[in-house]
């Protein structure tokens, strides 16, 4: 591996155009385990990891990250586990606000969040309208998000809209999805070695490319997020030409 300098991923960067990195962030309990430790202090320490790679972003001229925090399947985990995460996700989102402010980052959420508690509902507008005007990274978070739960809802709307058949284009779909605002990904990385999309944006990665590392959430750093764009500047992109 070369040497990782910030300039070198600036330029795989630039030259490449990657301006939209998805995440599946993935290996938190399995980590929390192998250190002896309760799943729950996996989670903590994925918070971690999150505030550093949307930091690394931002060094490296990224301009879209979106994180899968927690998807419709996840309802299905034990209610002790359920509840923790969302309060993380409220307590966190609390805490840090500011300083994600202070950085220039913007805040948005996909997924159906009408489902979630209206605590939390209130806590993900106010990190909207208080980034809303920031120009630094996107910082998107997937919170009760399943892609085939995404597509459903926008055929649905789209009929419920009467459009009529030579008005449905790939644009037009696009156009009813939760990322309408925000450009498909270019890269997608899932941590812990796991080979699987799980449910996630599913639509949107026609066309990305794809990195797996065996490396848990919580190890994922800046020099992880390095590899992931080195490895990218290596690909070719054909978009099936």
């Amino acid at each position: 591996m070369e040497t990782l300098t910030q300039d070198k991923i600036e330029k795989i960067v630039k030259d490449t155009n990657l301006n939209h990195i998805a995440i599946i962030m993935d290996g938190n309990r399995r980590w929390a385990k192998e250190h002896f430790l309760p799943s729950m202090m996996g989670h903590k320490k994925g918070v971690d990891a999150l505030k550093k790679v949307t930091r690394a972003c931002d060094d490296f001229g990224v301009k879209y990250l979106t994180l899968y925090a927690f998807s419709t399947e996840n309802w299905n985990r034990k209610q002790e586990e359920v509840d923790f995460l969302m309060d993380l996700l409220a307590t966190t989102l609390k805490s840090e606000l500011k300083e994600l402010n202070e950085n220039n980052v913007k805040m948005n959420f996909i997924g159906d969040l009408a489902a979630l508690n209206l605590n939390l509902q209130n806590i993900l507008a106010e990190s909207r309208e208080v980034t809303k005007n920031n120009t630094g990274v996107v910082l998107t978070v997937a919170i009760n998000y399943g892609s085939r739960d995404e597509i459903t809802s926008a055929i649905k709307n789209i009929i419920k809209e009467g459009k009529r058949e030579e008005e449905i284009t790939q644009e037009l779909i696009s156009s009813y999805l939760y990322t309408s605002n925000i450009p498909d990904p270019d890269l997608l990385i899932r941590t812990s070695g796991e080979k699987r999309i799980s449910n996630y944006l599913l639509w949107q990665i026609a066309y990305s490319e794809i990195y797996i590392t065996d490396t848990y959430w919580p190890e994922f750093d800046k020099e992880q997020l390095s590899k992931a764009i080195i490895e990218f500047g290596l690909r070719q992109r054909r978009y099936g030409k």
